[in-house]
């Protein structure tokens, strides 16, 4: 490659401030992994962490683990260390479910916060899965309220006053475009409409301020960068001032006022607790738990300047090596629209991917031609990035994307 070097890249991670923190996570040698915007890597305390909630909590407390260990309060504690990287405040957040679970409970609250207006709004090519949330629970309406979609560019424009609430997803899944949190909650306030943020491409890797915004309502996930691991809890967010007027609609015990005096009748909780429904899975937010505190010892600013000179690097880096290859990027090419992540596509975007995860450089494909790469910051290097674009170029001129076996479709893409 001509221009920068493989040797400046060093030089970068040398001088890098976050470059201590890869070594807590594992990361097997050899391995490019540009994947963690859909499943981080696994920190290496949390297989110690895990060892001791089985062996000595749950094999040698049993039960007494829920009071003795801290059980029943892991929710409402992780969830306030969370609440730490998203702006929030204490009591604002708690780890429930999964992000669709959660995404129903407060879309369902905020609409019956809002009766009489009777449209959801989201943005065309919102995550499917929020769209078919929203769509499943409006059916169960009736028909009384509808979902409304409209294009990105024109979204502030579309809310009006028939609007209940604003749903979209902060960091575009595909191209990894940011919406202006702040402008777009205060375009949906100034039409008395509220705004449900799905934060599942953001948190741990650009910085969210839901207080200082105003933002009312909020899901995200806990297995991409904030590397809890795999179907790891998700967490949901109320601003303080509407959490006794957001009743959410599954009304199980642990949402309860009195969860052990086993009433007859529902009575929710004060606060974020009325949120959580089932009884909570100790294990799976033990291992969260894990992720969330190494995110807890960096800085924000060092993490959104380090993923800011990552996709930086891999899309100049692109643009002079790759040229002529078929490749377009799709993600904005101005830093604060762009996510943690880079998009590209090419008409046979499915094949070359496979055959990179072949040479050892792990990213992902999105139909219909979406080559997506995740930089977490906390442990991707400046010389993965050269790395991975070299071993892109190499694919490309020898054509190695063509051979059989990278054009079938793997049940995961």
């Amino acid at each position: 490659m001509s221009g920068l070097t493989r040797s400046a890249c060093e030089a970068r991670d040398a001088a890098d401030p976050l470059a201590r923190f890869r070594d807590r996570f594992d990361l097997p040698a050899g391995l490019v992994y540009l994947d963690g915007n859909s499943l981080g890597a696994a920190p290496r305390a949390t297989a110690a962490r895990l060892e001791a909630v089985v062996r000595r909590e749950w094999g040698g407390d049993l039960i007494r683990s829920w009071v003795a260990n801290g059980w029943i309060d892991l929710p409402v504690r992780v969830g306030d260390k969370i609440a730490r990287l998203v702006g929030a405040a204490p009591g604002e957040v708690i780890v429930a479910d999964s992000t669709s679970v959660n995404l129903f409970k407060l879309l369902a609250a905020a609409v019956a916060m809002r009766p009489g207006r009777k449209t959801v709004l989201t943005e065309d090519g919102n995550f499917p899965t929020d769209v078919y949330v929203a769509q499943g629970l409006l059916g169960l309406l009736g028909g009384r309220v509808v979902l409304r979609r409209a294009d990105a560019a024109r979204l502030v424009d579309a809310i009006d006053d028939d609007t209940a609430v604003v749903m979209l997803t902060h960091v575009d899944y595909r191209s990894g475009r940011v919406h202006d949190l702040a402008a777009v909650t205060a375009a949906a306030h100034a039409k008395g409409a509220l705004i449900l943020w799905d934060l599942s491409h953001s948190t741990g890797a650009v910085p969210v301020a839901l207080g200082a915004a105003g933002a009312d309502l909020a899901v995200g996930c806990g297995y991409k960068y904030l590397n809890g691991g795999p179907g790891a809890p998700a967490f949901l967010y109320v601003a303080r001032r509407h959490q006794d007027a957001a009743r959410q609609p599954l009304s199980g015990w642990m949402g309860h006022a009195r969860p052990f005096d086993f009433e007859d009748d529902y009575r929710p909780h004060a606060g974020i607790i009325r949120q959580l429904c089932g009884t909570p899975s100790v294990l799976a937010i033990a291992a969260l738990e894990e992720g969330v505190d190494i995110l807890l010892e960096a800085d924000m600013a060092a993490l959104r300047a380090k993923s800011v000179a990552l996709t930086s690097l891999f899309i100049d880096l692109v643009d002079q090596e790759c040229a002529g290859l078929g490749f377009a990027v799709a993600s904005p090419r101005e830093a604060a629209r762009r996510g943690s992540q880079v998009a590209l596509t090419h008409a046979h975007g499915y094949a070359i991917v496979q055959a990179l995860i072949g040479r050892g450089v792990i990213g992902d494909f999105r139909t219909p031609d979406i080559l997506r790469f995740g930089f977490a910051p906390l442990y991707v290097r400046h010389v993965d990035v050269w790395d991975a674009v070299a071993t892109l170029r190499e694919i490309m001129v020898a054509e190695a994307w063509n051979r059989p076996e990278f054009h079938v479709r793997a049940a995961v893409t």
